[in-house]
């Protein structure tokens, strides 16, 4: 088997290169992170709403009409 340090794509070569996309990233979402969290809340409230519509419009169709009589 050879050396780690002789092979060609050796493992600090590839800590290093994973390390600096990694911190590239943390960038970029660091940059957008206002935009993120902003798109995040609205998609819950929109996911709540579409979710209380849709249990209401349920609970409408599927109520009972109640008959009740004198014996």
């Amino acid at each position: 088997m050879k050396d780690d340090a002789e092979a060609p794509g050796s493992r600090d070569d590839l800590q290093s290169t994973l390390e600096s996309f990694q911190q590239t990233l943390r960038g970029q979402i660091d940059d957008r992170r206002q935009t993120i969290v902003t798109v995040a809340v609205v998609v819950a409230v929109g996911m709540a709403a579409f979710a209380y519509l849709l249990g209401r419009r349920s609970g409408r169709r599927k109520s009972a009409i109640i008959d009740i009589r004198r014996l």
